[in-house]
């Protein structure tokens, strides 16, 4: 299966989106272990642009990340706390997480 195609019960999504577009979220929504960053809480790294400020070393976990159909979801919305939340809603984490 195409890592961009949304599951079954998800509206399309936009064909074009199909790598990093540099919104944040995916340093910002998960938890990171390597990093001990919580859940819904920006990585330290993360600057103010939504680039991250260790790129060339950064751990294998970020290294390892890959793009798929949630960064279509999200990366359109207008703030990084907007793509935050969304994404946390995606993985039914929203309740969990210190936004």
């Amino acid at each position: 299966m195409d890592a961009f195609t949304p599951p079954p019960d998800s509206a399309p999504r936009s064909s074009l989106v199909r790598g990093c577009t540099a919104c944040g979220a995916c340093c910002s929504a998960p938890d990171i272990h390597a990093l001990r960053k919580p859940l819904g809480v920006p990585c330290v790294h993360l600057r103010p642009d939504c680039l991250c400020a260790v790129y060339a070393a950064r751990p294998a976990v970020c290294r390892g990340y890959q793009p798929d159909w949630v960064c279509g979801e999200v990366a359109p919305l207008p703030t990084l706390k907007a793509r935050v939340r969304r994404f946390l809603e995606i993985y039914g984490l929203e309740g969990e997480a210190r936004l």
